[in-house]
């Protein structure tokens, strides 16, 4: 059975790249996940959620929120170009990114879920 053109989300020809980004998650990615994860904010994330042609590092269906974590990769000629194109195709489908450093989690991670937490409790 052939997969419908227009799906957006969790495309079955990317499944396997976003279940080995989640066996490599960086410790970065693992220790957000382990605050964020089973609804601790009181809602459901997923993450290496896949979004049209890319792969988001957490995603929020409820809020339609995305956290995406900057590493030192995402500063690399070119990347930047890449991120605001993917940026923008994400914006388009009506979803929110909050965008954290690498040094936000490791440094402030409390500051991080504030911020997540008063995103998820914005009015729509």
């Amino acid at each position: 059975m052939e997969e419908k053109i227009d799906k957006i989300f969790n495309r079955k020809l990317q499944k396997p790249l976003r279940q080995e980004m989640r066996k490599t998650a960086s410790p970065i990615e693992r220790l957000l996940w382990a605050k964020i994860r089973g609804g601790q904010l009181g809602v459901k994330f997923r993450r290496q959620h896949g979004i049209g042609p890319y792969s988001v590092d957490f995603y929020c269906p409820a809020a339609q929120l995305i956290i995406e974590l900057d590493g030192e990769s995402h500063y690399w000629q070119g990347k930047q170009e890449y991120d605001q194109l993917r940026s923008e195709f994400i914006q388009a489908q009506g979803l929110k990114i909050l965008r954290f450093t690498n040094l936000d989690i490791t440094h402030n991670i409390e500051g991080v879920l504030n911020r997540i937490y008063e995103h998820l409790i914005e009015p729509p």
